[in-house]
């Protein structure tokens, strides 16, 4: 049975939450849209057109889900004490995922995703301990319900014009998390002749924090045809320090694109992602997410 004891001092005060996801997106989104309109009138000249390695787009936009079967590991208490949930793997979830790519000029690309996870969790144990007439019964329950928003925005250099590109490059990542805890633990003793029959107490609490981090990223393209294409993508995003919320998060996948239209088509990858956030404030002290499951999303190129 996992050990819990709650705490009696008096929650810190929240911080504010950082931008939403939705206002990050747009960020991005609408330099997006504006180059857009650049590249276009650019293609309209000849002259001004460069010379694109069939792998890559000039603009590309994708919308989608990453359907993942997710394990989750979740840590909370204080200085004194922790409940620690253990690895449980929960339901798969489409977890809705955006992403954008521009290239500028033959070599430089700018990339931006975010996805979000939303999940609720529940555990509740009981064990007891008998010697001669003495007995103790201690049961802990604990309840969990967090979101967590990851964005990334990348710069690559994409090295190669023909049929197989390689990027590296580096960014910077943002992630945020929102928990709310209900945690309970109660000890009952057999031991009347002191008055003594049991304790217990109750902890709740809700916690918000967002962090923004440096990244690296690397990708491979490969087009077997100017419609159908394969793809590689990792990136790393980390930071340390011991306040607020520190840790990595750790993302790949691999798939291939096809294009039945001359502008959309269908992605198709398996991704795996681990996310590794700690804190060292009371509440949520640990949260170790991993996800893996096959992403699907309709591309848009221009």
């Amino acid at each position: 049975m996992p050990r819990f004891s709650p705490s009696t001092s008096s929650p810190r005060p929240l911080r504010r939450a950082g931008v939403p996801l939705a206002l990050a997106a747009s960020a991005v989104l609408l330099p997006l849209s504006a180059l857009a309109q650049q590249q276009t009138a650019m293609a309209t000249d000849p002259a001004l057109r460069p010379t694109v390695s069939p792998a890559l787009d000039r603009i590309s936009l994708s919308v989608g889900a990453f359907y993942a079967e997710p394990k989750v590991s979740a840590t909370v208490g204080n200085s004194f004490a922790s409940f620690n949930t253990g690895d449980v793997t929960a339901d798969r979830k489409a977890l809705p995922r955006i992403a954008g790519e521009v290239l500028l000029g033959d070599n430089h690309g700018i990339s931006f995703e975010a996805f979000r996870y939303s999940q609720n969790y529940s555990n509740f144990g009981t064990t007891g301990y008998t010697s001669g007439p003495f007995g103790i019964t201690g049961t802990a329950g604990l309840n969990l319900n967090f979101d967590l928003d990851v964005a990334r925005l990348g710069y690559r250099y994409w090295f190669g014009s023909g049929n197989t590109v390689v990027g590296i490059g580096a960014g910077i990542g943002y992630y945020k998390v929102k928990l709310e805890t209900n945690a309970f633990a109660a000890a009952s003793a057999n031991l009347p002749s002191l008055g003594f029959y049991g304790t217990s107490g109750n902890y709740s609490r809700q916690d918000s924090d967002d962090a923004v981090a440096p990244m690296l990223e690397v990708g491979v393209r490969h087009a077997i045809s100017p419609d159908l294409r394969l793809f590689f993508d990792a990136s790393g995003i980390r930071k340390g320090g011991s306040s607020g919320v520190h840790g990595s998060i750790y993302n790949a996948q691999l798939g291939a694109e096809w294009f039945p239209w001359r502008n959309v088509g269908v992605s198709l990858a398996y991704a795996v992602t681990d996310v590794d956030l700690k804190r060292d404030d009371p509440g949520l002290q640990g949260l170790r997410i991993k996800f893996q499951g096959p992403v699907a999303a309709v591309k848009a190129r221009f």
